[in-house]
């Protein structure tokens, strides 16, 4: 039983952050999503300060007041004529410090853990559980479900605004659309999707999952309700053969997870039929043997 509920976190994990990490791909904002994930554990360690309890709903709440902080001064020192990349490097670096610093100077005796808020365990998802309308199951499995119920329902009603401001925010602008409000409503929900994986990959690999599955669906797809589906599939496939595989080799089942979403871009950017590195050149040789010598 350990084990479903471990995949079953590990596959929310992967449909939670495929689904939100496809638009960052798309407004090329990944390394927005870099800093969020570090800069959250400044967020929790506040919230705990101020309420003095490990709630999940604190925490959530926690991280989505430190990815809305993150993602405005990042706006305010890029206004000011900084670069972005240099901007995000300031702001998640001196706001990742104050976290630990937070932790090891006011929480240093409760089970607030900077390794496994960034490194995770997901083999101790099962033993932490909550019961809710009288169904028992992991902490992490009801964090997941609610916010992956946030992301469908956000996507469900903002889809066509969250397209147009995508790849036409000029447009977008001109009839009326709320095109701050859509990225800061955006970068909210990456913020509850970066602290519900907390327990099962930790902050740091969160960004693999949150990335890796919607570039990958980027090289297959090329509509987004394709980039979706495929960035979830991708999510789902790399937490079951990363679980399989850390078990067989007795390793990190997180790292493990992170690594084959590595591994299944490598094997589509390489073997994609028709677009593939592989293919491509292959194309090339062919086409080269088949040129007349006119020599």
């Amino acid at each position: 039983m350990n084990e479903f509920w471990v995949l079953l976190t590990g596959s929310l994990v992967g449909i939670t952050c495929g689904l939100t990490g496809v638009f960052l791909i798309l407004r090329k904002t990944a390394m927005i999503a870099d800093a969020i994930s570090h800069t959250v554990l400044f967020g929790i360690v506040v919230a705990f300060m101020v309420t003095q309890s490990l709630s999940g709903f604190w925490m959530l709440v926690g991280a989505a007041i430190a990815g809305l902080l993150t993602t405005f001064l990042v706006q305010l020192l890029q206004s000011g004529g900084l670069q972005e990349d240099a901007a995000i490097g300031v702001v998640f670096t001196s706001l990742f410090a104050l976290g630990v610093l937070f932790i090891t100077l006011f929480a240093g005796n409760v089970h607030l853990d900077v390794e496994h808020v960034l490194m995770g365990e997901i083999a101790f998802v099962p033993w932490d559980t909550w019961d809710i309308l009288g169904f028992s199951m992991p902490k992490a499995v009801w964090m997941l479900l609610i916010v992956l119920v946030f992301n469908l329902l956000f996507l469900v009603f903002f889809y066509k605004e969250m397209k147009l401001t995508t790849f036409d925010p000029v447009f977008a602008l001109s009839i009326g659309l709320p095109i701050v409000a859509m990225h800061y409503s955006y970068m909210t929900l990456v913020s509850l999707t970066t602290v519900a994986a907390f327990d099962s990959v930790g902050a740091v690999l969160v960004v693999a999952m949150l990335i890796g599955p919607a570039a990958t669906a980027y090289l297959m797809s090329k509509s987004v309700i394709g980039m979706i589906v495929w960035s979830m599939a991708f999510g789902v496939m790399a937490a079951i053969t990363g679980y399989y595989l850390a078990k067989l080799w007795n390793t990190s089942i997180a790292g493990m997870m992170a690594a084959m979403i590595g591994v299944l871009f490598m094997l589509v950017f390489l073997f994609k039929p028709h677009d593939g590195w592989i293919w491509k050149v292959f194309k090339r040789m062919k086409i080269k043997d088949t040129e007349p010598n006119i020599l």
